[in-house]
């Protein structure tokens, strides 16, 4: 039988396991990776630099646009299913499969291919993308059975700090010994690829995808191990009962004006957020023309400062309450974002810098530095915010809203940077779609109630 404190680490192990899948797979390695190949592409169907480059984050915009639309549709509903069964771990089970295999596919994109390969990469990243991110609703709902309510805040903060480091740790090992440059070949250590990897076919970088999965699969041993459900008496699965609920639950938002004005805010700052996450990436790759190693870097620093600010943040969500941190990390991406808009690498709102120095590099950095740190307490306080406004029994079915109202606007989001994109033909305004999102978020979350309607 597991304590309580095998179990809080056990669950935090979830964190540790699947945050390769945001930091190596969506922003900093496979996404970047995806816009090499993808802009390769339509170079050879004979469209110029530029325009290649535009397409290519449209093409991503939509893949991740489909993909977000299979989550925002299913999450409420198998959310309610798991809730009228009792049962949370099975589906843990079920995505982390989904995991594994989206992940492992990707080592089989290879550069040069044709538009069934793009077709490809797209399919087997979304497999995998919607793997984590239902897995990762059916674990937040276990967080009400590992401590008393009071707890929570600094727990959720701890385990995304966790998380963070372990995508952190995944990043430099893919650095140091894997991920190769375009150029010369040679990983940040300045070696081949190891296991005999070919860097001429990209096969280092392309190890991204089962490095991933191997990963998850080692690293959710403590978890099944530790995190166990409450014993409770076994319900049949009653699907017209479970949607039932979920319609009733909707129903009633219109007499709970702070969740409601929860999940709205929430639909627009954290899918904004993960945008940024989507499209960081493939923007230093397209406006800034980094290669992999210097987007890892950059990696590694939003990844020590998202890990650094988790864990402060856990503490003011535990003394200040969940609401001052998710509005003041709102605020610093804002500003973050204007920068980003208004930058090339010749100038920054039209203040000239040198294009062949290292200053605009280092203005893109600092940008890095600055998600990462407001990004880990938003995220960590978001959900500690959802659980003021639940009850254990009802956990699921609400991180199936939770997961919904940020959903639609990760189909939303990437939407509207794919179209904003195909508009101006310009990478860099294609983001632009972001502040609004964020600045959204940030007024509806003025009617929320600091300590929920359940307090």
């Amino acid at each position: 039988m597991a304590t309580q404190r095998q179990r809080i680490w056990g669950w935090y192990f979830f964190d540790w396991a699947s945050q390769p899948y945001n930091t190596l797979l969506l922003t900093f390695i496979f996404g970047p990776y995806f816009a090499e190949v993808a802009s390769g592409y339509y170079l050879g169907a004979g469209l110029d630099a530029e325009a290649a480059k535009a397409a290519a984050q449209e093409y991503w915009g939509y893949g991740l646009t489909i993909s977000s639309l299979v989550i925002a549709v299913l999450a409420p509903i198998l959310g309610a299913v798991a809730d009228s069964t009792g049962r949370r771990l099975i589906w843990v089970w079920l995505f982390s499969i989904c995991y594994f295999v989206g992940a492992y596919g990707l080592w089989w994109v290879a550069p040069g291919g044709d538009a069934g390969m793009l077709t490809w990469a797209v399919l087997f990243f979304g497999v995998g993308f919607i793997g984590m991110e239902f897995a990762t609703i059916f674990t937040n709902a276990l967080m009400p059975t590992l401590s008393d309510h009071d707890e929570i805040g600094g727990i959720s903060g701890n385990g995304f700090a966790f998380g963070y480091l372990g995508g952190l740790l995944a990043l430099i090992v893919m650095l140091l010994f894997f991920a190769e440059s375009a150029t010369t070949g040679k990983t940040l250590l300045g070696m081949d690829p190891l296991l005999g990897l070919d860097a001429e076919a990209r096969e280092g970088t392309r190890a991204v995808g089962p490095f991933s999965a191997i990963w998850y699969a080692v690293f959710m041993v403590p978890f099944f191990l530790w995190v166990k459900e409450p014993r409770t008496a076994a319900r049949p699965l009653q699907i017209g009962a479970a949607l039932a609920s979920l319609m009733e639950l909707l129903a009633s938002l219109r007499f709970r004006r702070s969740l409601s004005a929860y999940l709205a805010s929430s639909l627009f700052y954290r899918d904004a957020l993960n945008a940024l996450y989507a499209f960081g990436g493939v923007y230093a790759y397209n406006v800034l023309e980094w290669e992999t190693i210097q987007i890892g870097v950059f990696g590694i620093l939003g990844a020590v400062t998202a890990m650094v600010a988790a864990f402060i943040g856990g503490g003011l969500d535990k003394r200040l309450g969940p609401k001052p941190v998710i509005a003041g990390s709102i605020v610093v991406l804002i500003l973050v974002c204007l920068v980003i808009v208004g930058m090339t690498r010749e100038s920054v709102w039209g203040i000239a810098m040198d294009p062949a120095s290292s200053t605009p590099d280092i203005v893109f950095y600092v940008c890095g530095a600055l998600i990462g740190a407001a990004g880990g307490p938003l995220q960590a306080a978001s959900r500690t915010m959802m659980l003021r406004h639940t009850t254990p029994d009802q956990a699921t079915e609400a991180f199936g809203l939770f997961a919904l109202s940020g959903k639609v606007a990760s189909f939303i989001s990437p939407f509207l940077i794919a179209l904003a994109t195909g508009l101006t033909g310009s990478a860099r305004l294609g983001i632009s779609p972001v502040i609004g999102l964020f600045a959204v978020g940030l007024i509806l979350l003025l009617w929320v109630k600091p300590r929920g309607e359940l307090a």
